[in-house]
């Protein structure tokens, strides 16, 4: 065993997820629906049950979550948990670290969506969200974004363009920062396969003598508030 930290997989993040379990104004019980720019999003279901509702330009869905279920979405797909009854989630999600630095934008109205200080007056938590927060506050930007996700569906292709676009223009001044952080994880772990495969082709085993084992005993934080329920997390490095 060694200490030293390793990324964990392709750069993938990992934290475990109860799904909130108070009333949204739709009467649904669940999280707050949002989307990604650049991160695809997994569930791997552990218990309860639920499902997960999403809205792309195919249309709308709501796809079924029960224990055993894997489940997977792609950037741009507005996204919200429904919680029927204990709905706990492993999620992975794609470049470790770029959503907790922005990639997901809540489904405000547009209004809000067009002010950056006003999106980030009512997506803030207290102490950003640790264990122990206020959970009120995320249940209020939750109530918030379920309003606006009720106008964005019946609108088709062109209302979520729109949003869309929307969700672009807000988050166009980190991309910098993103792509800084893209490039020292998924991507160098992309480019570290890149250069074993290289190695074995020269027939050169050099790598795999370099093979660590690394392990979490515990989550390092334990009831953070995320967007769609109590977090468990992990840290991105072993």
């Amino acid at each position: 065993m060694r200490d030293r930290p390793a990324p964990l997989p392709g750069g993938v993040g990992v934290s475990r997820l109860r799904v909130y379990d108070t009333v949204a104004p739709d009467g649904l019980v669940g999280g707050t629906p949002h989307v990604h720019l650049c991160c695809t999003e997994g569930y791997v279901v552990t218990e309860g049950e639920g499902a997960v509702q999403t809205l792309t330009t195919a249309g709308y869905r709501e796809t079924p979550l029960r224990p055993g279920a894997v489940v997977w979405f792609e950037p741009g797909t507005v996204h919200r948990l429904v919680n029927t009854g204990g709905l706990s989630i492993v999620v992975l999600m794609q470049n470790s670290g770029l959503p907790e630095a922005g990639d997901a934008v809540l489904t405000f109205p547009p209004e809000v969506l067009a002010d950056p200080a006003a999106y980030d007056a009512v997506a803030a938590l207290p102490d950003g969200g640790a264990p122990g927060a206020d959970v009120h506050a995320a249940y209020r930007r939750r109530d918030l974004a379920v309003t606006g996700f009720q106008a964005l569906r019946p609108g088709g292709p062109a209302a979520l363009a729109a949003f869309h676009a929307a969700a672009v223009a807000l988050r166009q001044p980190m991309l910098t920062r993103w792509r800084q952080r893209w490039e020292a994880g998924a991507g160098r772990a992309a480019a570290d396969t890149a250069a074993q495969l290289d190695a074995l082709e020269r027939g050169d085993p050099a790598h795999l003598g370099d093979a660590g084992v690394y392990a979490v005993n515990e989550p390092v934080e334990r009831g953070r508030l995320g967007m769609c329920g109590l977090l468990d997390t992990y840290p991105a490095a072993g």
